[in-house]
């Protein structure tokens, strides 16, 4: 099947991923997993939501915590570089037969909703309220000092598919890609991370039962914050949300953690990704069975890794046709 050809020139420009939305049942716990023990800044809350952010983020969210009896995914954002970028968007999409809607969000200006051809809702803004910038507000650290969003991960139905939409039609550039064949270029892609912000990823598609929402990665200053972390998690009331890592990926170069709050949302705290911003920066290529690959070292990725993801807003997921068996840690 290839690699997708690279689109310099998309139709409108987006920057970087922005922020997701996603529901909570219980906002008392949201606040206390989220703001007491991961650390997030809580920038407002409201009656029905918490708008929390990193401490290098000056936009007044990164991830906006709603409630709702459905912990489902409602929306992934992403910041557009100009006002004109979001008619270009509104146009693009019209053009191609998605149903768009401009919607007032808080503490945003203009925004656009659409559902790309899969069916994941999509929101795209240029301009949000912005505050103080906190990274040298050190007393004001806590938790695993997230600083900000970096990435998201969703499990994809057809890699293929979903991988050439975003960078042959929007602009996107993979860094990293799993080939069932690693020694057949051609051979079917189990997944890829793609960027527009000069890292290595602002969305990665693995296969699976999609889609649906795998993580968020957010970026914290250290590995050793994220050892510090573990020792704070163990000793807490939610030490049942380790799930994988410590450890250190093959693909990407991040040192990692994966936790689960108890609605089922997963997040990865990430450090040590490395630049990709020249145009024509490579992508690395690697063989679904390279032991490597999704850990560098580190113990296997347990199965609940490869199965659990966080469901999409009005989406049924579907299952993938690709049939393969990376390497599982033992049950």
């Amino acid at each position: 099947m290839g690699i997708p050809t690279l689109n310099h020139t998309p139709p409108f420009n987006i920057v970087r991923i922005s922020h997701l939305e996603w529901g909570m049942s219980d906002l008392g716990y949201a606040k206390e997993f989220y703001v007491d023990l991961l650390g997030y800044i809580l920038e407002e809350e409201t009656s029905h939501a918490l708008y929390l952010r990193g401490m290098e983020e000056v936009n007044h969210h990164s991830l906006v915590l709603t409630k709702s009896d459905d912990p489902s995914v409602q929306r992934i954002a992403f910041k557009v570089a100009s006002e004109d970028d979001l008619d270009k968007a509104e146009g693009y999409f019209s053009e191609r037969g998605n149903e768009t809607t401009w919607v007032e969000k808080y503490a945003q200006g203009r925004t656009l909703h659409v559902n790309d051809p899969f069916g994941m809702p999509l929101e795209f803004y240029y301009e949000m309220e912005h505050r103080p910038l906190l990274l040298q507000k050190y007393t004001l650290y806590s938790g695993a000092k997230i600083q900000r969003i970096d990435h998201i991960n969703v499990f994809s139905h057809d890699v293929q598919s979903m991988v050439g939409y975003y960078v042959s039609e929007l602009g996107f550039r993979p860094t990293e890609i799993t080939l069932s064949d690693v020694d057949d270029t051609d051979s079917d892609m189990w997944a890829v991370w793609v960027h527009r912000k000069g890292g290595v990823h602002d969305i990665a598609f693995t296969n699976g039962l999609g889609p649906r929402m795998h993580h968020i990665g957010v970026y914290v200053p250290t590995a050793t914050d994220i050892i510090d972390f573990c020792d704070r998690l163990a000793s807490s009331q939610h030490k049942y949300a380790f799930e994988r890592g410590p450890g250190r990926h093959g693909i990407s170069n991040a040192f990692f953690l994966y936790i689960l709050d108890k609605e089922g949302h997963r997040v990865e705290l990430f450090a040590s990704d490395y630049m990709t911003v020249d145009p024509d920066h490579p992508p690395r290529l690697w063989g679904l069975q390279d032991p490597q690959r999704q850990t560098l070292w580190g113990t296997p990725a347990p199965r609940s890794w490869f199965e659990e993801g966080s469901l999409f807003a009005g989406l049924e997921p579907k299952h993938s046709d690709l049939i393969g068996q990376p390497i599982v840690a033992p049950d």
